[in-house]
């Protein structure tokens, strides 16, 4: 597994990490025992992933508890993020206080005393600025050690260039995808400034993987979709697969076409079984030809940039 760093912070991780919204979280990704979890986070590591992005509502804190089970004894070997603001109860709110209880309440469930970093969990706009209360509190848990580094995690190129014009945050998650290129510009200037970028929704909620097509249909939180944009996405997939050719996985295209780029410190699919994580992990050994790349970028200019898709 190849690092990089997570800007100026300091630290190192894995330019594949893991995100663990799915661990615990039956709501939204279905059954997946303790023991399966926890197994799944062991071999991640195994294969060289020390990045570890979770939220204390993925799966109401259940996600924090079992990768703090599975860190026991292992700290020093993983690199932490959570978040605040969506709390595990599925309450939003971005009051001073409530976020201080909150980072108290992951360090609990993570059995650690301290995270490697802390992201605001897409806040309101009007708080991306370093003299909002939020901004506050995150520079106050700094200082106490509570955590080494902070940000937020946010979903377009003008939030990340609100944080960056306007305050101290060291890391900015942002969703980034073949489908989602918007960010491309700020996340240039965030490397320019020293600022990690953490690479979230990767594979487009499931659709770069290949395994949805313009007939599919959804329940739960992917019910979002209507017909007209499932319809869009499918054709929009069959144009990728014809790009890529039979022969090259779309998890692992997809995931490379990010990694390309200079300014991503990491990706964070995530992973319900060990084919995934494989799958996720075997990205970081390859790299896309500039032929394709090219035809990718194009497919963003001319099918997608300036439309709207549904996220």
């Amino acid at each position: 597994m190849k690092t990089r760093n997570l800007g100026n912070t300091g630290i190192k991780v894995s330019e594949v990490g893991f995100g663990a919204w799915q661990l615990g979280n039956q709501r939204d990704w279905g059954t997946m025992t303790d023991e399966e979890a926890i197994y799944l986070v062991d071999q991640a590591m195994d294969m060289g992933c020390n990045f570890f992005d979770t939220a204390p509502n993925y799966g109401s804190g259940k996600s924090e508890e079992l990768l703090g089970k599975a860190f026991k004894g292992k700290r020093d070997r993983v690199v932490i993020s959570s978040k605040c603001g969506h709390h595990s109860n599925d309450e939003q709110s971005f009051e001073p206080e409530k976020l201080i209880l909150s980072v108290e309440a992951s360090l609990r469930r993570l059995n650690t005393e301290y995270l490697d970093s802390l992201l605001l969990h897409n806040p309101p706009f009007s708080s991306l600025n370093g003299d909002s209360p939020q901004f506050e509190v995150l520079e106050k848990l700094k200082k106490h050690g509570k955590i080494r580094a902070y940000g937020a995690s946010v979903d377009t190129g003008k939030e990340m260039g609100e944080l960056l014009n306007k305050t101290g945050s060291q890391i900015i998650e942002v969703m980034f995808n073949l489908f989602h290129q918007e960010p491309a510009s700020a996340m240039k200037s965030a490397h320019k400034q020293g600022v990690g970028v953490i690479v979230k929704v990767p594979l487009d909620s499931g659709w770069l993987t290949g395994k949805y097509d313009a007939k599919s249909t959804f329940s739960g939180i992917r019910s979002r979709w209507t017909e007209n944009e499932i319809r869009r996405r499918g054709t929009l997939v069959e144009r990728v697969r014809r790009i890529l050719g039979d022969d090259t996985s779309m998890v692992q295209a997809a995931l490379q076409y990010i990694l390309s780029r200079e300014a991503v410190s990491t990706v964070i699919p995530g992973a319900r079984n060990i084919h995934q994580l494989n799958q996720n992990i075997f990205a970081s050994e390859g790299s896309l030809p500039l032929k394709v790349m090219k035809e990718l970028e194009d497919l963003w200019d001319e099918e997608i940039k300036g439309s709207k898709l549904t996220w």
